[in-house]
């Protein structure tokens, strides 16, 4: 099973956004499957406020555990992060207008990826996953090069 996949299993399990992103990384993150959910549980729905989209939130947490930096040099981690979590935003913004789950909801333009397309997945938020999912996949494959 691929990662988009193991995103929707959560999903359809009920977990949010954030946690299903999240979770379908935990084995590269060498973190147990419930330490992924249980830190991603208060991030669904924006945190529960409509803002930052959970699904986001989680692409950005698993790109900062897996290509973190070196945590004694505080200053250029936090930079390093802080670009990886703009270009996530971006690109996301690209692809649906918008980053806030509120607006994503209103919105609901789905514009999914052709793999997402060939998985069939249509709900909403499962897009909104499966493009997290993604993202981090294709982020991780470029500064592997």
């Amino acid at each position: 099973m691929n990662r988009i996949e193991a995103s929707q299993q959560y999903h359809d399990k009920g977990y949010n956004c954030c946690q299903s992103v999240l979770a379908a990384f935990a084995d590269r993150l060498d973190i147990p499957e419930e330490t992924a959910l249980r830190l991603g549980a208060g991030f669904g729905s924006g945190a529960g406020t409509g803002e930052l989209c959970g699904a986001i939130t989680g692409a950005i947490l698993a790109l900062d555990l897996m290509a973190g930096g070196d945590m004694s040099q505080p200053v250029p981690s936090k930079r390093k992060a802080a670009a990886r979590a703009r270009e996530v935003q971006q690109r996301f913004t690209q692809q649906f207008g918008a980053v806030r789950c509120r607006e994503l909801l209103k919105n609901e333009k789905e514009e999914a990826s052709e793999a997402v397309r060939a998985m069939g997945i249509t709900n909403h938020c499962g897009v909104m996953i499966a493009t997290a999912t993604e993202l981090v996949e294709e982020m991780l494959e470029k500064e592997d090069r």
